[in-house]
């Protein structure tokens, strides 16, 4: 599962307010050499091998739930909580704000674009809450992931989604937390703004995914027959 994510700690730690060892520091006068980066289109290049994995994985979860929806009759499903479109509400949401996010991020207006980014952690926080209150809500309803085949697949598909979700707002509230500690560097030198963007870019680009993939776990699970 940590597979999926590519570590941006380690990635900013390099690119972001790093030197080389052995190489004089500049003392702030541009006389020294800029700390090495990857290049940023590795970090795009990353994420995309990252969530062609876990698309393979929701197919192969897909191929199993029609496989075994036509087998027999003790196939039962339930119609979905009222909260579920809470919840799918929450999560789109989350990703207009950081689109928000990045789109102040390039105009340069780092508080305003953190200050949306952290909205951003706290809807897909509310979207996890969400989703426990859901299985709570049906287990108090006596459906259970043995129930019948139908609630197993949601249960599973639901926590697998969930677990990848939950990387990704790890990486969100990473982001997060270093903007706000390094505002004054990034509003101050532009290479590192630069650095910065491209490791929200790449965030943002697997919490898209990860909205599309629930409208898609929706569909199939509730509206697809």
């Amino acid at each position: 599962m940590a597979k999926t994510i590519p570590s941006l700690a380690d990635i900013e730690t390099i690119t972001i307010g790093s030197r080389p060892p052995g190489r004089p520091d500049d003392g702030g006068r541009g006389g020294g050499e800029r700390p090495p980066s990857l290049p940023e289109g590795s970090y795009r290049l990353a994420m995309l091998f990252a969530l062609a994995s876990i698309g393979m994985l929701f197919l192969g979860f897909t191929s199993a739930y029609i496989v075994r929806q036509g087998l027999g009759e003790d196939w039962r499903p339930f119609s979905p909580p009222s909260i579920l479109w809470v919840n799918t509400t929450l999560l789109l949401l989350s990703s207009a704000t950081l689109h928000r996010a990045r789109s102040l991020l390039r105009r340069e207006a780092i508080r305003e674009s953190l200050r949306w980014l952290s909205l951003t952690t706290l809807l897909g926080l509310l979207f996890l809450a969400g989703q426990y209150e859901v299985w709570r809500q049906l287990t108090a309803q006596g459906i259970y992931l043995s129930t019948n085949p139908h609630s197993s697949f949601f249960y599973l598909l639901t926590a697998a989604h969930g677990a990848h979700l939950l990387g990704g707002l790890l990486a969100l509230g990473y982001l997060t937390w270093r903007g706000w500690r390094r505002r004054l560097l990034l509003m101050g030198t532009p290479d590192h703004l630069k650095r910065y963007g491209a490791l929200v870019g790449t965030a943002a680009l697997y919490w898209h995914f990860m909205d599309g993939l629930w409208v898609y776990l929706f569909i199939l699970l509730f509206l697809w027959r």
